[in-house]
């Protein structure tokens, strides 16, 4: 199966101004990036996707198995050897916070490490990309990092968040 249109992209723009005595001064300030993959296992390429949204109980967590027990769109299995690329949206109309990272056993440590986390609060998101020229990607280990920690920070609400994951499966 051919993965194609494989493209993450983020931009971010700003403009600083300041009255001065005679007029005004502008700073304009942009960052743009962005990844196009071909299909395939090398650098440049992925071959494997998976995107959900999902919901989180009240203080409650789930551990996302990279290797092995995703489903793709087709209902078949899907087996990240290498993330090449992962978006993660917290929902706006949570009330608590979404946290990514630090599964207790077999995390998925390339990105984040072991005990680290992310956390996303309402509205917020994150996306990471490797470069066009990266062949490596984050590494996923299977059986022993593979597992990609989202909770819930609060005992209050649930919370909804969107994830979408691009990597090869060599």
């Amino acid at each position: 199966m051919a993965l194609s249109g494989t493209l993450l992209a983020v931009s971010a723009f700003a403009e600083l101004t300041q009255g001065l005595d005679l007029g005004s001064g502008r700073a304009a300030q942009q960052l743009s990036r962005k990844m196009s993959l071909g299909s395939g296992t090398g650098a440049g390429k992925a071959d494997r996707v998976w995107s959900d949204r999902r919901t989180i109980a009240a203080s409650g967590n789930e551990d996302l198995d990279l290797a092995g027990v995703l489903t793709d769109a087709f209902g078949a299995a899907i087996t990240f050897a290498r993330i090449k690329g992962l978006i993660v949206a917290a929902a706006s109309g949570n009330t608590n916070n979404v946290v990514v990272g630090a599964a207790a056993g077999s995390p998925w440590v390339t990105l984040l490490g072991a005990t680290h986390t992310l956390t996303l609060r309402p509205g917020a998101f994150v996306a990471v990309g490797t470069g066009q020229a990266d062949a490596t990607g984050y590494a996923v280990t299977a059986g022993t990092g593979d597992l990609l920690r989202v909770a819930n920070s609060a005992g209050s609400t649930s919370v909804t968040y969107d994830i979408h994951i691009i990597g090869a499966s060599a």
